[in-house]
């Protein structure tokens, strides 16, 4: 149900330091045409041979008016679905991964670590903590038997994975339980080994069994067929150290003190009453959230376990603020932001590159603008080098004024066995997956 294993996903470097640059015009770009260049530039050979036998929609079905959103395929009987795992090569077996071990999480953050998503000029590679792979894998009610991972009958060493945890989400008006597929990853010496395609079915066989039939994931490349394309934005935080290690480049006629100075903030928060987010805030955060998540067509569907779990404070995972108003004690507004580092490769100098990405930011009293400015100030503050956002929800609405700067990278999201007739807008997107 996922298949990003060599794209260049929300790792895409920001080749600009002008914060007024323009989208590049491509973006603007329908998924009609883009899925026609992608079928022109591929051999017969080298079309999705996987993905055109998987319940997604296809390209040759674009603007097919006559097929109806919703399901693709029906459920199958239980009883019918396959028992015993598909086959791997013989040298391989499949595990199931257990994230609460600490020696299993060491394992999977290893394999991550030197295998997983890179830029397309291999300069930065994610570096999930084993404190952010438990909690993006571990949420309430999530199936270990989900995690699952591949190893050297021999060796007994780990060398491809991939996840998926159960989420209620909304589309239009109907809430689907899904599988958020994630983290697939083969080690790159077994690359051409096609494990990609059995590790897909394998973990969708698993979701069958407990009788849920959609997934919704996302991938730095064009698969059969995207229900919407977003676009990666960077602010810099310290672009000294972004312009060092090749994440950012000098604008046309600046120089560093005047790059410097153009991204500098202020050294406090401006809104009255923005504060850290507590345990007894849980409630009035989950109504803000559920409230302001209404207006978008694709949208998750929180309980309070669900925020608690996603959105409450945890050190070097994800940051949480809001803000009560003085007067009422009302929570009116709210910023999150989650942590996810990248290794830096080759640099003699650095080693990390610290990123805060933008997560679930609602503004009903406090501008958006100022919300989101104060989030910048306290991930300043607490020394992350960049702040990414996605221009899905209404965050387009901030980008720009608030000096992000248009990347590379665009993440493609998917639904899997289910249809939406029109491709979404980011704006009218209110997801975003880990």
């Amino acid at each position: 149900m996922a298949d990003n294993n060599s794209t260049s996903d929300s790792q895409a470097k920001s080749h600009t330091q002008n914060p007024d640059g323009d989208l590049h015009s491509e973006s603007d770009i329908s998924i009609d045409s883009l899925a026609r260049k992608v079928q022109e530039s591929l051999s017969l050979a080298k079309r999705h041979k996987f993905w055109e036998t998987q319940p997604v929609g296809q390209f040759k079905d674009l603007g097919d008016t006559s097929l109806l959103e919703g399901p693709i395929e029906a459920p199958t009987p239980l009883s019918e679905v396959k028992k015993e795992p598909y086959n791997l090569p013989n040298l391989y077996e499949w595990i199931t991964c257990d994230m609460d071990s600490e020696e299993m999480c060491a394992e999977v953050y290893n394999l991550l670590t030197n295998n997983y998503v890179e830029d397309d000029e291999n300069m930065f590679r994610f570096n999930y903590s084993k404190e952010f792979l438990r909690w993006a894998l571990c949420p309430p009610g999530f199936f270990r038997s989900w995690h699952v991972g591949v190893r050297v009958k021999s060796s007994k060493k780990l060398v491809a994975f991939i996840t998926g945890i159960p989420a209620r989400i909304r589309v239009r008006d109907t809430v689907v339980i899904m599988a958020e597929v994630n983290f697939l990853c083969v080690h790159k010496k077994l690359r051409s080994k096609r494990l990609a395609p059995v590790m897909i079915k394998e973990v969708t066989r698993r979701v069958h069994l407990e009788n849920i039939w959609q997934a919704a994931y996302t991938a730095g490349v064009v698969l059969p067929t995207p229900v919407s394309t977003c676009q990666y934005w960077h602010r810099s935080l310290n672009p000294k150290k972004l312009i060092d290690v090749g994440f950012s480049r000098l604008g046309p006629r600046m120089t560093m003190s005047r790059t410097i100075k153009l991204y500098k903030l202020p050294d406090s928060t401006s809104t009255l009453g923005f504060r850290k987010m507590e345990l007894h805030d849980v409630p009035a955060v989950t109504r803000l959230l559920r409230n302001y998540l209404s207006q978008f067509l694709v949208a998750p569907y929180f309980d309070e376990n669900d925020v608690e779990h996603w959105l409450l404070p945890k050190e070097n995972v994800v940051d949480s603020y809001l803000v009560e108003s003085p007067e009422t004690h009302e929570i009116t507004d709210f910023c999150s932001f989650y942590t996810l580092p990248s290794s830096i490769l080759g640099n003699q100098n650095y080693s990390t590159l610290k990123a805060a990405y933008s997560y679930y930011n609602v503004s009903t009293k406090t501008p958006l603008l100022q919300l989101m400015n104060d989030a910048l100030i306290i991930a300043k503050q607490k020394h992350y080098d960049v702040f990414n956002a996605l221009d899905v929800m209404q965050n387009e609405s901030f980008l720009k004024e608030l000096k992000f700067g248009p990347g590379d990278g665009k993440l493609h999201y998917y639904l899997y066995n289910y249809r939406i007739n029109h491709v979404l807008r980011p704006s009218e997107l209110g997801l975003v997956l880990l």
